[in-house]
């Protein structure tokens, strides 16, 4: 995992100083060595994280001829087999690294390479010849990729704060990148919180050549119609999944040339990875935790218990509220857009452990909940369509009450509310059916904005843009299918893998693998009946089935806990941070523009006489996005752009500068 960067510029020759600002601005995620390419047109900067060929893979690199450079951020985990396919149709390698296998797969088979690599990534290539930049980004959009166009250059980077090192980019919030947070807890993409900035949408490529981009995706999740799975045998699909499942962990733990680590949270979605990782590969294993000085939120007991059962050599950092509220700045920083909750803040601490003690790469159980039906909310898209089909019954209103049995406040507490809130907007047709509770809530964060701000967003309807994106055929999916691809479109890539994944990992230098986001197990689930991923109200069902010989009963059928952290409270519990008060005071928030200071004040000013405590699940939101945001305002808006946590520019190692030749 690295920095890359670059432009394509539209007049004149490209500005070297602008490349070396860019990849200082992403030092954090190369700190291993940098180098940058420039020519009459283009410039790509790189700043390295060595994982694999630490010597061969300096980069940018290109072919034999010099015509086709990269620069790449990523893993091709296929790429010794890819290779020896080349070099059966005549490519020659001066390296061993996957980035290579990269250009010459580029050379080979052109766009269609991206449905051969198995991997996560971010590509640039610039082919000199032809004078045209391509990119692409990995199936569930792992790694990061941003553009931008301005009359000057067309610029792309793995971070916002990259582009932001030219000062031509215009630095304001985007309305309609905002609405989509303040629905769906992020952007998404093309869209980001900023004016002007766009992302690279997850399994796609882009091409600009002529000053135009064209865009085309090679993978997106899809379902069979419901009833027309191709295999109904819930032990064959076990197999099978168990199968893809091993095979994509041992890639991820062994396709690298430093030691690998892995995350234990004490749910069975890290208990089955580290378990296959001890089974599969006899190699000593290092896991990870991370721990919670709040008795509410913390797993410990067991993390300990699968770390005893796998005798690994196991470390856990305690993370308490001041902690969060301590690093909460450098969080912002890093994730680059405003946040609904604290949970990024303690992995950012993780990440730092798994740093000092000497490790770059940790294998992590994310994804799993979106592959297999884990979350709440897909218990909850159960729930809604049953209910939906005869919204007049008492009995079936009463299983909203089985919901979210692990909150303080959970509807089994209060049946009544439960009824009436799941019970809401129950249209069967309706393809967001399962999201609705969960949008509804966001947007009361809408109440809190600045008038002139809701005036600007207050006509845009981010949910009918998403379902309008919606596959045809789709409305034949299973509601549980239905639910699953909007998490796989929004959540996902745009807060799992970003906020809480790539952000919090890179910020110390940290790359992280997923099995269970493999393209082939991703395409393998989807083609399950959803019984088999949610079984009545179990959820993840085929997944303990299939793994009960590795994970103990106690983790396996254990009652679901979500990660969380404390929200509110780390901001106020055992005083407040010295930067909070200015950061929401009436002239910053006129200043940024995006929140109204008067219901803000009495929201900060409820919030510090309980200390944070037994604040609703909407007013602990509501405080994190106030002080998320007026710190993305004073980071990318208002300020240079350096940061709390940025680092000085790196001196290049290589520079492939052909206007110095």
């Amino acid at each position: 995992m690295c920095g890359i960067c670059g432009f394509v510029s539209r007049s004149g020759e490209p500005d070297a100083d602008l490349v070396l600002r860019m990849m200082g601005r992403l030092a954090h995620r190369g700190p291993d060595g940098s180098g940058y390419y420039r020519d009459e047109v283009a410039a790509l900067g790189h700043t390295r994280l060595a994982i694999i060929d630490a010597a061969g893979g300096v980069q940018p690199l290109s072919n034999e001829d010099g015509r086709v450079w990269i620069s790449f951020n990523g893993e091709i985990f296929n790429y010794v087999e890819l290779a020896e396919e080349l070099k059966a149709r005549g490519h020659r390698f001066r390296t061993a690294s996957d980035t290579e296998v990269v250009v010459h797969a580029w050379e080979a088979w052109g766009p269609e390479c991206f449905r051969r690599f198995n991997g996560q990534w971010a590509i640039a290539l610039w082919d000199r010849g032809r004078g045209e930049l391509a990119l692409s980004r990995d199936p569930s959009g792992i790694l990061p990729l941003y553009y931008c166009s301005t009359p000057k250059r067309f610029l792309f980077a793995s971070e916002m704060k990259a582009i932001f090192a030219d000062p031509s980019v215009p630095r304001s919030f985007d309305p309609a990148g905002m609405a989509e947070l303040f629905s769906f807890w992020c952007p998404v993409a093309p869209r980001t919180p900023y004016a002007g900035v766009q992302e690279l949408e997850p399994g796609h490529w882009a091409v600009l050549r002529n000053g135009g981009l064209e865009k085309r995706a090679y993978w997106q999740a899809s379902f069979p119609p419901a009833g027309e799975e191709p295999s109904q045998d819930i032990v064959e699909n076990g197999r099978r999944l168990r199968e893809k499942l091993v095979e994509a962990t041992r890639l991820r733990f062994l396709r690298s040339d430093v030691p690998v680590g892995a995350y234990l949270s004490g749910g069975i979605d890290s208990s089955v990875t580290a378990a296959v990782i001890a089974k599969y590969t006899g190699a000593p294993l290092r896991t990870f935790s991370l721990r919670f000085a709040d008795a509410e939120f913390d797993e410990g007991a067991y993390q300990e218990e699968m770390a005893r059962r796998l005798g690994t050599e196991h470390l856990s950092v305690e993370v308490s509220a001041a902690d969060i509220a301590g690093v909460f700045p450098e969080v912002v920083w890093h994730g680059e857009k405003p946040i609904l909750r604290t949970a990024p803040a303690p992995l950012y601490l993780l990440s730092r452990l798994v740093r000092r003690s000497g490790y770059k790469v940790v294998v992590t159980g994310e994804g799993s909940d979106e592959v297999l039906a884990g979350y709440d909310i897909f218990r909850e898209a159960r729930v809604r369509a049953f209910l939906a089909r005869d919204p007049g019954s008492t009995m079936r209103a009463r299983a909203a009450e089985l919901l979210y049995p692990w909150m303080l406040r959970s509807p089994g507490k209060a049946p009544s509310f439960a009824r009436a809130f799941f019970g809401k907007n129950l249209d069967p047709s309706d393809p967001a059916l399962s999201h609705r509770p969960r949008w509804d809530s966001t947007e009361a964060l809408r109440r809190m904005l600045d008038p002139g701000f809701r005036a600007a967003i207050e006509s845009l309807r981010p949910d009918e843009e998403l379902v309008a994106r919606m596959p045809a055929g789709s409305e034949a999916w299973d509601p549980v299918a239905r639910a699953q691809w909007l998490e796989f479109t929004t959540l996902l890539p745009g807060y799992i893998l970003s906020a809480q994944g790539d952000r919090m990992l890179m910020g110390n230098s940290v790359e992280g693998r997923f099995p269970f986001l493999d393209a082939g197990v991703m395409d393998l689930a989807n083609s399950f009946p959803s019984r088999h991923k949610l079984l009545g109200l179990d959820e993840k069902h085929v997944l303990k089935r299939e793994f009960a010989d590795l994970v103990p009963e106690s983790i396996l059928h254990r009652p679901k806990q979500p990660y969380r952290a404390p929200d509110a409270s780390s901001f106020f519990q055992g005083g407040r941070p010295e930067w909070l008060d200015g950061l929401v005071s009436e002239g910053a928030l006129r200043e940024a523009g995006v929140f109204d200071p008067v219901p803000v004040a009495a929201l900060f000013a409820k919030c510090a006489a309980v200390g944070g405590r037994g604040m609703s699940n909407t007013d602990n939101m509501r405080v994190v996005a106030v002080v998320s945001t007026q710190l993305a305002h004073r980071h990318f808006i208002a300020g240079e752009g350096s940061g709390p946590a940025a680092k000085p520019a790196p001196e290049p190692l290589k520079a492939f500068d052909m206007l110095k030749r």
